[in-house]
Order: C-alpha cells, then sequence, then structure tokens
C-alpha cells in the first residue's frame, strides 16, 4: 500500500513540476543575467540551499573550481539556456548547463595491448617439450625475441595513448570554459510552491545573479495593454519608474521591500478612468495590472 500511496504521489506531483517550469521556461530562457561569482566548468555547477544558514558550501564550491576550471567570471553577462523543475530541485543553466552533460565526451583514450603471435604461442608450447639442449636454446632465444618486441609494442602504444590522452584532456579543459555552467537550487523535502514561481526563483539567486539585463530585455507580454491612447505610449515591461511616472504622473503611493538584495517597489497610479499597479525590480518594471478606479 505504501508503495501504491508513492507512486500515485508522484504521478500527481508530476503534472505540476511540468506546469511549473512551462510557467518558467518562458519567463527565463533566452534572457540575459549577469553572475556575481566564479562558476565551475561542469554540470555540478553551483549547489544553492536556500533555506540554509549557508546557502552554499564554498569548499566544495573551491573545489569544483580547483578540479574543473572557471567557465563563467564574476561580472559576466552570460545568456539563460534551460531552466529545469525536478522534485528537489530547480537547474538554472547558463550558457549551456556546464560540460558533462549527454554527449559529452569525458572518457579515457583507450591502451591496445599488442596480442601473441601464432609463432609466439606455439614456441610456449614447444620449448618445454623440447629435450635437445641446443634447440631449446634456440627455440627460447626465438621465444625471447618475440615477447621483447611484443613489450616494446607496448611501450610504444602506452606512449602513444599518453599523448592522445594529455591532448584530449587539454580538449576536455577549452570545451569545459565553453559549455557554461549552472545553479542547482535545492530543497530538503521537495520544491516548494512559492519557488516555482520567477519571482521565488530570482530571490533565491539573487545573491548570485543580477537579473537587471534579463528585466529590462523582457518585452511587452500579450495580456498587456498595448497602448496608452491618452499618452500615446505603450505600457509594457522593461519601462524604468521615470518613465512610467512620465506615462502617468507621480504615483498616489510607493510601497518597499527587500526580495534578497534585490529592491521591489509597487506603485500605485490613477487616472480619470483607470487605477494601475506597477511593480518595481531596481527601478525596471516587471508586471502590472489596470483596473477601472
Amino acid at each position: 500500500m505504501r508503495l501504491i500511496a508513492l507512486l500515485l504521489g508522484a504521478a500527481t506531483a508530476s503534472p505540476a513540476f511540468a506546469q511549473s517550469e512551462d510557467h518558467l521556461r518562458p519567463y527565463f530562457e533566452g534572457k540575459r543575467v549577469v553572475v556575481k561569482l566564479e562558476m565551475p566548468g561542469t554540470e555540478d555547477g553551483v549547489d544553492v540551499h536556500p533555506r540554509a544558514a549557508q546557502p552554499i558550501d564554498f569548499p566544495q564550491h573551491a573545489g569544483r573550481l580547483k578540479r574543473f576550471g572557471t567557465a563563467i567570471r564574476n561580472g559576466e553577462e552570460v545568456l539563460v539556456t534551460r531552466v529545469k523543475v525536478k522534485r528537489d530541485l530547480i537547474e538554472f543553466q547558463l550558457a549551456g548547463g556546464g560540460y558533462g552533460t549527454f554527449g559529452d565526451d569525458a572518457g579515457s583514450v583507450h591502451v591496445p595491448t599488442a596480442s601473441k603471435t601464432e609463432r609466439e604461442k606455439n614456441l610456449e608450447k614447444e620449448v618445454p617439450r623440447v629435450t635437445d639442449p641446443a634447440l631449446k636454446k634456440k627455440l627460447r632465444e626465438e621465444l625471447d625475441a618475440l615477447r621483447k618486441e611484443r613489450e616494446r609494442e607496448d611501450a610504444r602504444n602506452r606512449a602513444e595513448a599518453a599523448q592522445a590522452e594529455q591532448a584530449k584532456q587539454a580538449n576536455i579543459r577549452q570545451r569545459r570554459i565553453e559549455g557554461g555552467s549552472r545553479f542547482n537550487v535545492r530543497y530538503r523535502n521537495g520544491v516548494p510552491p512559492d519557488a516555482l514561481t520567477p519571482d521565488g526563483l530570482m530571490a533565491a539567486l539573487s545573491e548570485y545573479l543580477d537579473f537587471a539585463p534579463m528585466l529590462a530585455q523582457r518585452g511587452p507580454a500579450v495580456d498587456e495593454a498595448p497602448r496608452d491612447p491618452a499618452r500615446g505610449e505603450a505600457l509594457r515591461k522593461g519601462l524604468t519608474v521615470d518613465e512610467v511616472d512620465a506615462l502617468f504622473g507621480r504615483p498616489e503611493s510607493i510601497a518597499e521591500r527587500k526580495e534578497g538584495t534585490l529592491s521591489v517597489s509597487t506603485s500605485v497610479y490613477r487616472t480619470p478612468d483607470r487605477r494601475i499597479s506597477a511593480e518595481f525590480v531596481e527601478g525596471v518594471l516587471i508586471r502590472f495590472t489596470i483596473a477601472s478606479p
């Protein structure tokens, strides 16, 4: 019964994750952000535990940087390439998501071993049976020569494989630098609902990512008012506080709060025929609603 309950729980949870992922992906993917710390060139990326006292294990982080090299540097602006929701984590992939994903070759160079020739195998059987001392000596010398030649071939193979391995590792190091990285936003008891929203995900990563380029890049949504006919200007996401103030005048109220390290404010504007509530992150409009007064 317990197994059936677990299976039913998994079956009902999957659509919720899918819906949340479908909501998060168009919001973030294809947008640009600025990284606030060095990130390792591996799919292991940076683990973030938002609800822990120390969200990042920095000794672990340093170990990954040392082992895999730095793919993205502090202050670098990069593309968000994928957001993926799993049971207990959200993957926030940058510039490719990190080397080591499916299809990336991280194996070692194969070293072939020289096989015994038929002559060597026959001599190994024949030498013990020969009773003539002179013939035995001749056959043993031939057998030793064949063995030494095989050992020389093995040594050549190992030397060539070592050179190939060095070249391959150099290529992998370069591809790690070019392969991006990711944040793994982890939760102990599954991803909570408040983390499955753009605001929740930005709050979890705001200490390590600057979302200002992304917010400025976002265009108008399909359900936004295309144009304010009284002013001949589009009200759209990405406008600054000053630009919205220029459209509607000074707001009648402003509420400010903090989301992690981000400054969030909500301004309410009123016109003769409408009430506009506009939410800004770091002075950039990210959402608004328009209602009758």
